[in-house]
């Protein structure tokens, strides 16, 4: 057998005892552990503070007489205070780390009986996370004993050699993996994958989580799931607090985020709070964070780091402490190169990031998420509908092809099946609903193409809604003779022939830079896309 080393902290209150024959009437922890006959201890590692040090002594030189070949050494540790957790931990990690353990060589037992609460929490913490490279042990008094000797016991921390507790831990990741999928089946192993590191993450951390992805492929309600997660493990009690970014422009956007003090600008009849300070305790969903202003982003960065911000018109400071999830459909790397978006707040961001696919790279999953709608249509309007067989097979047919381009993602699907189940009276979705709903699919597909375009990728979806579909059609145009011309210069010269023979003086990279900059897009952000 290997030598077995004790740690543990004197116990000021249940090792005391008065001098004389009647101590060994009483139970004392330290003492007893090496009373016992089924546990030899060859060396025990005696922590204590200067003000104990004449009973660390005392318990000492009791220790000997009771197992001489025990080797106690006694080891000063003291705290400013023993109640503060930071400095308790910090020192014990100190210790831990200078200490010349040889597990190998060695057992080592971390008693966990003395000491204040603070400490024995804090030696649990050091030994689960293998600082402390041995098993926890407990004793305690035992009733009806001839000698106040009591009992001990090792807790070995290492759960994967218990089998049934291995068991629920992997049944209780499972059950939130499922909860942050709304119980869908998911068969892409990717995704499954992602969720599953999501899962860990949420319940782990209150770092911000990136989640980037295309318009419709889940982000909002991944966030609200996360959320919902976090408070039923009562790791977040505040509210959820979702914003649309795209939504916030000019002026409004720092008081729609930050607040406002009463007349703080023409329209301020009263103080508003700000979406930033709803969310306190809780957590905030700022979706499209690409679409805020540099000057939102300085002070949201400040607010995620500082718990702080200033109100519109404010002489003092707001607090709020919040989770953040960011969601984007841009490229933020891409934006951060192109000035339109802050680096620091980037890489703040950027240590929890997941990329959420579109439908049309899950088409797997299409299956299961057609359920889930008719689940969700049935709920919503109290009346359950589904596929006759063949209805099904056809438009499963249809949505896991290539022919199913699935622009809008989810939403398209959630849009798809709400039309059969309404436009299907009888309750059956059959197979001329099918043939309607794909053909219907089909031609706004098509007129989405039409408008031209990849312009879904360099434009968010609240910027694409103020464009005029006449002016979407030029601008396609525009990126397309941009991203063939080997410069500005030469796009210009293209897109300007007619004109420019009309004019006295052309600066046609001017003119095409400037009609570009109406669309926040730049020559630098249409080549790299």
């Amino acid at each position: 057998m290997k030598p077995v080393t004790v740690i543990g902290f004197l116990g000021s209150t249940l090792d005391a005892a008065k001098f004389g024959p009647s101590r060994w009437s009483k139970w004392r922890p330290t003492v007893s552990i090496c009373m016992q006959e089924d546990l030899r201890v060859d060396r025990f590692i005696l922590l204590h503070g200067s003000y104990h040090r004449r009973l660390a002594e005392y318990v000492a030189d009791d220790i000997r007489d009771v197992s001489p070949e025990t080797e106690v050494v006694q080891t000063l540790l003291d705290f400013d205070d023993a109640w503060d957790f930071e400095e308790v931990y910090g020192k014990l990690l100190d210790f831990a780390r200078g200490f010349p353990f040889d597990p190998d060589n060695q057992d080592y037992l971390v008693h966990i009986t003395t000491g204040t609460h603070v400490a024995q929490i804090c030696l649990f913490l050091l030994t689960e996370a293998r600082y402390l490279p041995g098993r926890l042990l407990q004793t305690q008094p035992q009733r009806g004993a001839p000698q106040p000797i009591g009992t001990w016991a090792a807790i070995d921390l290492d759960l994967s050699r218990y089998d049934s507790i291995a068991t629920r831990f992997a049944e209780a990741s499972a059950e939130s993996t499922s909860f942050l999928k709304s119980g869908i089946e998911t068969r892409n192993a990717a995704f499954n994958r992602m969720i599953e590191e999501i899962e860990q993450v949420a319940v782990r951390s209150r770092a911000p989580i990136l989640l980037m992805g295309p318009t419709g492929a889940g982000k909002s309600q991944l966030a609200r799931k996360i959320y919902e997660l976090k408070k039923l493990r009562h790791q977040i009690a505040g509210p959820f607090v979702e914003v649309n970014c795209a939504t916030l422009k000019g002026d409004s956007a720092m008081s729609a985020l930050f607040g406002h003090r009463k007349g703080a600008f023409t329209g301020a009849a009263q103080d508003r709070p700000g979406l930033l300070k709803s969310a306190d305790k809780g957590l905030l969903f700022l979706d499209e964070i690409g679409e805020l202003g540099l000057d939102e982003q300085a002070m949201i960065l400040r607010a995620i780091e500082e718990g702080r911000f200033l109100p519109v018109g404010a002489d003092s400071e707001a607090k709020s402490e919040f989770q953040l999830i960011a969601g984007t459909n841009r490229d933020l790397l891409r934006e951060v190169a192109a000035g339109r978006f802050r680096e620091d707040l980037f890489a703040r961001l950027n240590l929890w990031t997941f990329s959420l696919p579109g439908l049309a790279d899950r088409r797997e999953d299409i299956a299961p998420n057609l359920d889930y709608e008719l689940e969700r249509f049935a709920e919503r309007e109290g009346t359950r509908v589904a596929f006759n067989r063949e209805a099904r097979e056809k438009y499963l047919g249809f949505a896991e092809s290539p022919a199913a381009l699935w622009h809008g993602n989810f939403r398209d699907l959630a849009a798809s099946v709400t039309r059969m189940a309404t436009l299907s009276s009888t309750g059956r979705i059959d197979t001329d609903a099918v043939v309607s709903e794909t053909s219907r699919l089909r031609s706004l597909w098509s007129a989405g193409d039409v408008a031209g375009d990849s312009l879904d990728r360099l434009l968010s979806a609240g910027q694409l809604a103020r464009i005029d579909p006449f002016d979407r059609v030029q601008l396609a145009y525009v990126v397309d003779v941009c991203r063939q011309s080997g410069s500005l210069s030469a796009a210009g010269r293209s897109l300007f022939a007619a004109s420019r023979a009309e004019r006295r003086s052309t600066n046609d990279a001017d003119r095409l830079r400037k009609y570009l900059a109406r669309f926040d897009l730049d020559w630098a952000g249409l080549q790299a896309g």
